[in-house]
This record gives structure tokens, sequence and C-alpha cells, in this order.
């Protein structure tokens, strides 16, 4: 199984990422800078990482999305490659249409750095389906715009499609419906606020996003 990192300027949570695929399927991902035209061959699964791409100047993730490597990010996600999106990595599907509404301003304008609970809200996604329904897990999270904000009408249609992926179990920041994570229409592309790469391993304190990567990576070889 081949995955990829996708690094921008600015990314720091890339290394992150590239430890929690590593112990999942025990290769270590290609790191893949933003100015690259092509993934690799084979590319099974990519993942975006969090950080703060281009500093986050005009708006995060906007500039990020116009990287030359997005063209085959949206290649990839439109032929079922599975892409997962954590915090900045969120922002930048958002911004790169390939998952609907936004990422703003936390509702009280400060950077919120803690772990949090979540909602399984859909344990029936490619992403999930390692977690019971309804389940409770906890997850760090550590963002300034991490209010996703959608128009009502898109809010209820992904709602009726089962679209959310997770939910927050408190307030954390101001997010609509308290959507935590996000998937596309397809269900190979998942953007989520909270890091599961910082919830894999004993030293982490908490092991429950183990099971996100569990649970996608092994329905690529079962």
């Amino acid at each position: 199984m081949k995955t990829a990192v996708i690094v921008f300027p600015g990314s720091n949570c890339d290394r992150d990422m590239a430890a929690a695929l590593e112990h999942a399927t025990g290769k270590a991902p290609a790191m893949v800078w933003h100015r690259e035209t092509a993934l690799p061959d084979g590319t099974d699964f990519v993942a975006l990482p969090g950080g703060f791409s281009y500093g986050d100047y005009l708006r995060s993730g906007a500039m990020a999305a116009r990287s030359p490597v997005m063209d085959a990010v949206r290649t990839a996600a439109a032929r079922g490659v599975p892409v997962l999106g954590v915090c900045n990595g969120f922002q930048v599907l958002t911004e790169a249409g390939l998952l609907p509404g936004a990422l703003m301003r936390n509702a009280g304008l400060n950077f919120v750095c803690r772990t949090v609970g979540l909602t399984v809200a859909n344990n029936q996604s490619l992403f999930t389906g390692a977690y019971a329904a309804g389940e409770a897990i906890r997850i760090p999270v550590a963002h300034h715009d991490g209010n996703y904000f959608a128009d009502a009408a898109t809010l209820d249609r992904i709602e009726g499609e089962g679209r959310v992926a997770f939910r927050y179990a408190e307030e954390v920041n101001g997010s609509s419906r308290a959507i935590a994570g996000l998937l596309n229409d397809a269900g190979n592309v998942l953007g989520m606020m909270p890091h599961p790469e910082r919830a894999c391993e004993p030293a982490h304190g908490n092991q429950d996003g183990t099971r996100l990567f569990a649970s996608a990576l092994g329905a690529l070889v079962g």
C-alpha cells in the first residue's frame, strides 16, 4: 500500500501524520512537496496535514488550495482514492472545492488547543467503520479557524445524506450543528478539524484516533 502526505510551506503536522500512517501500514508515506504536479504512481491514500500553510495569509487554506499538486489530489479523489484533510487540511479541502462550506474564525476568536469530546455521527463510512454509531471519543484540537459554516440548505443536504462523520460533544469553536468532520458525497474524502494522528500511540495518552486510520487503510487491503 502506498500513502502520501502533501507538504505545504507552513505545514507543521506533516511528520505527525507520517508517523500515524507508518504506524498503521508499517511503511513510511511519500512526502510530496506542494509544487509537484503528480502524486507518486500507485498512491492509494492521500493525507493533507495540519499547520499554517502559507502562514494562513488571505484565508486559511486558500493559497494552498491553488498549489500545483492539488490538481492531482482532485483527480485522485475523483477516481475514488481516499483523501483525509486534518485541520489546515480540512480548510484546504473546502477551499479546493472538494468539500462544501468554509472554516471561519472560532466563535470566541481564540486559538483552541485541547483534547475535546466527539460523537461518531456516521460509522458507515470508509473512515469510521471501526467505530460504533454514536460512540463518544476524545481527539485533540489545535486551531484558530475551525468554525465550520455552510448555508442552511447545504447543512440540511449534508445532514440528510449522512455526510457528517463527527460532531463536537462540547462547545469548541461555534461550528454549525457542531460539525467536526465532514465527508464528500462519494464518501472517500474526509475533512476534520480534530487531529486523529495525535491520538494514535500510548505516549499520546489516548489512542482513539487509531481506528480512523485502521478503518480507512484496512478497507483498502480488505
